[in-house]
């Protein structure tokens, strides 16, 4: 994949992310009080400057007390010349 194609994604789930947050009416320091994981760093997800990990997806969702497909739930294109054979 390319920076570019990556960096928009990320950005893509740092939108979704703020939004399932106004959704839940959660401040990033609620959510990160019921999880493991530094409101100012969820902040950071959020804005999109952050490629996080599996564990830290784990924390989100309990965070936002929502199933995987709930966070993973927008839409990206993903372009067939994206990857590298």
């Amino acid at each position: 994949l390319d920076e570019q194609t990556k960096k928009e994604f990320i950005a893509k789930f740092g939108e979704h992310l703020t939004s399932l947050k106004k959704e839940k009416k959660l401040s990033f320091r609620q959510i990160a009080s019921k999880c493991d994981l530094d409101s100012s760093f969820i902040g950071k997800i959020s804005k999109g400057s952050e490629n996080i990990t599996l564990e830290t997806i784990l924390h989100l969702l309990y965070g936002l007390d929502i199933q995987p497909k709930d966070l993973f739930d927008f839409d990206f294109e993903l372009k067939k010349d994206d990857v590298r054979k």
